[in-house]
């Protein structure tokens, strides 16, 4: 089981890189004057690329793999405890936030982005909220 456990910590790590990349891609690309088609392109690119080849199947994979552990010995081992389950809402939150980045990265790649560089510059720290409650129910476990 602790090999399911690396992985998952690498899993996570992988897809907590891309959440906190994505969004700053997105404030650069909002910067992006409507001229400059080329630089637009390529922020098309880097954005599908990160969401769908490292971002998805990073979640997933972790997803998974914590399930597998939930599973095989931590709910029985914690299901009482409170940390727990607002651990899981978190991760929960995580998904929605990571299934409206890729609705941010369909928008752009029809030009469609109606928001300002100074929007994506808050919905980039919105994540930090998320890893910093899950490290602590994970480690503190307060309740």
């Amino acid at each position: 089981m602790l090999w399911v456990k690396a992985f998952h910590v690498a899993a996570v790590v992988a897809w907590f890189a891309g959440i906190f990349y994505l969004p700053r891609l997105f404030v650069y690309h909002a910067q992006c004057s409507p001229e400059d088609t080329v630089g637009s392109e390529r922020f098309k690119v880097m954005e599908r690329k990160l969401y769908l080849g490292i971002m998805t199947p990073a979640a997933i994979v972790a997803t998974v793999l914590g399930i597998w552990m939930l599973y095989e010995y931590a709910w029985n081992a914690y299901s009482e405890m409170k940390w727990l389950h607002w651990k899981l809402l978190l991760v929960l939150l995580l998904w929605v936030y990571h299934l409206w980045c890729g609705r941010y990265v369909k928008t752009f790649a029809l030009n469609c982005n109606k928001n300002s560089h100074r929007f994506y510059r808050i919905f980039n720290e919105i994540p930090v909220f998320f890893l910093i409650g899950i490290l602590i129910l994970v480690i503190v476990k307060p309740f």
